[in-house]
């Protein structure tokens, strides 16, 4: 059922769906704990909610992994929203954590001058300037924000410097990405409907009183397209691109390899909309293919209501897979690359599509949380209005996450019960990112919930599998080496990652890329395919290290663990 569905028959309970999961005394090796309180994470997402039921007040916010401070270790920034200015009460603004690299942060929100006051949704992070320092870009509802990075602690707002000021939109998900391959990054925005407080439509269930609108209330906006120019400054190229169209309602976007041409392409997952696929044509423009992918309409013909995406090579056939978040009752779409190159939506052959046909899924990341050199998905679920629980059986407002640990062969297993007390307790989920915050060689978990507390769970290995991470530098290719493909071989298995900006919902992961490699002690082939076409090679890299990969410059080793 859509959302607008869901509002239609409101009164009609829906039948539940029993979850599939392992048993409960399985032991899987990895377990995530809650460490939010004991490591100085203090936060809580303000919606601005007073009952007036604002469509904004659904959907945040979004956080990231960052190195802000370029010392190796992952910082976190979590979107705030903020009171409607007609119903000031408090004063909230995102927050920025530094990593005191012993398993705890300090709040150094004010000192780095991310103090400031916006109804902030989602979050996209990227060195635009190449100096080194990630620069951070907040998307929110009216004016986007552009954060340029100084390198000594703190931040300068450059939205208008930069040309991307004056545009007041209801803006979603961003990521930075090098879309003419020229070494500098370009930025592109989701945009979700045309809504302002003035013109806020009155949606009701009853007749009387207020409930929060469909999207179908409002008309679509476009997504933006902004060309970096290389001197701090970029140009809207959206209608040149052949990325403007009104009729999408994006909440999440993904970069993807879809042509394996080495040019990043794009998919934006829409609400009530048809998905886009967006393949690069090299020539600064890009043509809409997502109904002959495969990847616009559900598996029987409908748009669905896709919140987050992500994508990423999760069967291990060196093409990157796809994953999108729906409304409940609609399933998760997973979709694998066949011969053809189109794709299929295996989701309902799988547990994904029976499990979380009753769930709302928003955040979501294809991660090796177990290291076991398989590509897991985790999804962040919560519904959209709390008086759901009253309304049909079975469907709560806070919901369960989903751990789905991939067996191989497009089998997957939901273990989110069997994964930690406190992860699997339900929440209103939204965003969510993943990095390696410890330095421990595994993967962490932060989830942010609406109006309400944010979740870092640390990731605890007990089975022996080993990891190997990479830190790519371009020199050539943008700095962050955005867009890179790394593949490594291992006992006969091939693995690829992207180092990639964007993906799951209003949020984004850790730059780095870690490869689960399970008990061996080195990889046999290491191939970096960089953004600007060069490739590198090396071979016989021990494991359970840390690398930095400069393009033209070589490999070096960082840091045991």
């Amino acid at each position: 059922m859509n959302r607008r569905d869901f509002l239609r028959h409101i009164l009609m309970a829906g039948a539940s769906l029993p979850a599939i999961s392992w048993p409960e005394h399985m032991d899987l090796g990895f377990r995530f704990s809650e460490v939010t309180n004991a490591a100085g994470i203090h936060f809580r997402h303000n919606s601005g909610a007073y009952g007036g039921k604002l469509l904004p007040e659904t959907l945040g916010a979004g956080c990231a992994f960052l190195d802000y401070d370029a010392d190796g270790w992952q910082d976190i920034l979590i979107v705030n929203g903020m009171d409607w200015p007609e119903h000031k009460r408090q004063r909230t603004t995102l927050c920025l954590y530094r990593n005191n690299r012993n398993g705890t942060f300090s709040d150094v929100t004010r000192e780095a001058g991310l103090d400031v006051e916006m109804y902030g949704m989602g979050v996209a992070i990227g060195d635009y300037n190449n100096d080194g320092f990630p620069d951070i870009y907040v998307t929110c509802v009216g004016q986007n924000r552009l954060f340029h990075n100084s390198g000594n602690g703190t931040f300068i707002d450059v939205t208008h410097a930069s040309g991307l000021g004056n545009r007041h939109a209801f803006s979603t998900s961003a990521l930075w990405f090098d879309f003419n391959c020229d070494g500098l990054l370009d930025l592109f925005v989701c945009n979700y409907v045309k809504w302002v407080p003035e013109h806020d439509v009155f949606c009701s269930l009853d007749g009387t009183r207020k409930s929060y609108c469909t999207p179908e209330a409002y008309r679509g906006e476009t997504c933006w397209l902004f060309r970096n120019r290389g001197n701090g400054t970029f140009e809207d190229v959206t209608a040149h691109s052949g990325i403007f169209d009104t009729s999408s309602k994006s909440l999440g976007v993904a970069m993807l390899d879809y042509d394996l041409d080495g040019w990043p392409d794009l998919l934006v997952a829409n609400d009530t909309q048809p998905n886009k696929l967006y393949r690069n044509l090299h020539n600064g423009t890009f043509k809409e293919s997502a109904v002959e992918a495969g990847v616009a309409f559900s598996s029987d013909g409908k748009a669905r209501a896709g919140m987050g995406v992500d994508a990423a090579d999760f069967d291990n056939s060196g093409a990157d897979g796809i994953a999108i978040t729906n409304f409940d009752n609609e399933m998760i779409g997973l979709y694998k690359k066949m011969p053809g190159g189109e794709y299929q939506d295996i989701a309902a052959t799988t547990d994904v599509g029976l499990v979380s046909r009753n769930t709302l899924g928003f955040g979501c990341s294809f991660v090796d949380v177990n290291l076991d050199g398989q590509l897991d998905l985790v999804v962040a679920n919560g519904h959209i209005d709390e008086t759901v629980r009253f309304i049909r059986s079975g469907v709560g407002y806070a919901q369960s996450p989903h751990l789905f640990l991939n067996q191989g062969k497009a089998r997957f297993s939901d273990v989110a019960h069997n994964a930690g007390t406190e992860f699997s307790r339900p929440k209103v989920g939204r965003g969510l990112a993943y990095g390696d915050f410890d330095r421990d060689g595994d993967l962490d978990l932060l989830v942010t919930t609406n109006n309400g507390p944010v979740h870092l769970f640390r990731n605890d290995q007990f089975s022996g599998n080993r990891s190997i991470r990479f830190h790519l530098v371009g020199t050539k290719s943008n700095r962050d080496a955005i867009g890179a493909r790394v593949q490594i071989t291992c006992a006969g298995e091939t693995q690829s990652r992207m180092v990639k900006s964007g993906s799951s919902y209003l949020s984004q992961s850790e730059l780095p890329v870690t490869f689960g490699v399970k008990h061996h002690d080195r990889v046999d082939r290491l191939v970096i395919y960089w953004p600007s076409g060069r490739t590198e090679e090396y071979k016989n890299i021990l494991t359970k290290r840390a690398y930095k990969c400069t393009e033209m410059r070589g490999m070096v080793f960082q840091y045991g663990f």
